[in-house]
């Protein structure tokens, strides 16, 4: 995975802005000037079993040493962070991320600010990338966009005349928990959530969890051969290969209802709040723009929304591939700081 292209800091234009992106098992710094361009960067390991405290104290020697470096020292006026939920936001609490068990009930903004001396602005990980989208990304010419992560589980993130969808209960922009399916056999979410949601169809865990069934029913299919394999081996990337590489009917079908379940769920999305723009990130894009599967995977999505929706929506609706990749969710925390910052 490549790196940002970083901007010398000569060039640059301050103030600048931090962009602190944890994961479960990295966590992501980048250095933003006043137009978003990346001047330092720099990705750890959480190491998450030591707690969340230590990782705050790299995160704030790495914040000094970096500033120090650059010379720009008292340029940098707010920090942006941004992490897994369930969390409450206005306290400032991770509440219980599955992904970091050792953190539950921590204050990390307050903890992060009190190691940097400055304030700092907290965000669902999945909003700061809809956030980084919206500033420098897919919907940087929009006044509205959604969009919808597409990995382990399905992240989502609304921007509505320039401001994210929090929620009172910091539940806001949930798009992955909204219900598609309400019949009492429906799959259930990947993440402990209820029955019928976007996420036990479209996610990564779904593919595989489909592929898996359907092979157990005596489906063909050159994946066959990883039926009795843990799910490390049979994986959507798998599966997505072997619809490319191999043409496998299977593999298809199973990409083709994927398409069809977050066809619907935009459609609810989309008559919800009009945003005009729908970006799909993450690492389930089946190749993206620059492969035939993704091609027609997003053919799939537009042509399902199309058979839900009003004429008039569809044309005015675009669907597509978001455009920053891993570095949406960084990037999206330093933006939302910055504008916080200004707000002062």
């Amino acid at each position: 995975m490549s790196l940002p292209q970083l901007l010398e800091i000569s060039h640059a234009q301050a103030p600048y802005f931090w962009g602190v992106d944890v994961g479960g098992t990295g966590i992501k710094l980048g250095l933003v000037d006043d137009l978003g361009r990346t001047v330092a960067y720099e990705k750890i390991p959480t190491r998450e079993a030591e707690g969340a405290s230590a990782a705050v104290a790299r995160i704030a020697d790495i914040i000094s040493k970096t500033e120090s470096a650059l010379g720009i020292v008292g340029q940098v006026p707010q920090i942006g962070l941004g992490a897994p939920g369930p969390m409450d936001l206005p306290k400032g609490l991770l509440v219980a991320p599955p992904q970091l068990p050792s953190w539950w009930g921590f204050n990390i903004r307050d903890a992060v600010g009190e190691a940097t001396g400055r304030p700092v602005s907290f965000l669902n990980d999945a909003n700061a990338a809809a956030f980084g989208e919206f500033w420098l990304g897919t919907g940087r010419h929009a006044e509205s966009m959604v969009l919808l992560t597409l990995g382990t589980g399905v992240g989502g993130g609304i921007v509505i005349d320039g401001e994210l969808v929090n929620g009172v209960n910091s539940c806001g922009s949930e798009c992955g928990h909204m219900i598609v399916d309400p019949s009492p056999t429906a799959q259930l979410c990947v993440w402990g959530g209820g029955r019928g949601h976007l996420e036990a169809y479209a996610s990564a865990s779904a593919v595989v969890l489909r592929t898996r069934q359907r092979l157990t029913e005596g489906a063909e299919s050159c994946l066959s051969g990883l039926l009795g394999s843990s799910d490390s081996e049979l994986t959507a990337k798998k599966i997505y290969e072997a619809a490319k590489n191999e043409g496998d009917k299977l593999a298809l079908e199973i990409i083709d209802e994927t398409a069809r379940w977050l066809g619907i769920g935009i459609t609810t999305l989309v008559h919800a709040v009009d945003p005009g723009i729908i970006a799909l990130g993450g690492a389930m894009d089946f190749g993206g723009d620059d492969c035939p599967i993704g091609q027609r995977f997003l053919q799939s999505i537009r042509e399902e929304f199309k058979s839900r929706t009003f004429e008039n929506i569809y044309d005015g609706t675009s669907i597509g591939f978001a455009s920053l990749g891993p570095d949406a969710g960084y990037l999206g925390v330093a933006g939302y700081a910055r504008k916080e910052n200004q707000s002062l």
